[in-house]
């Protein structure tokens, strides 16, 4: 919930200049990449902190920010302190296990019955035929 809230917050920052604004020029409407990755973070973080269609929305986050890593902050440098791109791999990495283990118990969708999460299968006793 606190990963999604915050990547909505960068978004929200980007798109509306509020919580200190963009990090950088305001993109123009429909700019590609800078307005399309605040709509994302904006979308995808909502998605992820309620829960709802957590999964692919976490995936396209995750995807967002391997762009955002490889693109802009690869070229200044092999590792991310060398390269400024601790957030973007942070944020990466965390969407990628929220993508591979989906949104949990208190998601929206886990509340709305929604889930497609099944309860491992029971136990069966296995029956000793030799004490028979």
């Amino acid at each position: 919930m606190v990963i999604g809230l915050l990547f909505a917050c960068h978004g929200a920052a980007t798109l509306f200049d509020v919580l200190g604004g963009p990090h950088g020029p305001p993109p123009v409407v429909g700019q590609w990449p800078g307005w399309w990755a605040a709509v994302i973070q904006l979308a995808g973080g909502t998605l992820v902190l309620l829960g709802l269609a957590a999964r692919p929305a976490a995936i396209l986050c995750s995807g967002s920010m391997a762009y955002a890593y490889f693109v802009h902050h690869q070229g200044d440098g092999l590792f991310p302190l060398e390269n400024g791109g601790e957030t973007a791999a942070l944020y990466c990495w965390a969407f990628l296990l929220l993508a591979a283990l989906g949104p949990g118990r208190w998601s929206l969708s886990a509340l709305l019955g929604r889930t497609t999460r099944t309860e491992p299968p029971a136990r069966r006793e296995v029956v000793d035929r030799r004490a028979n």
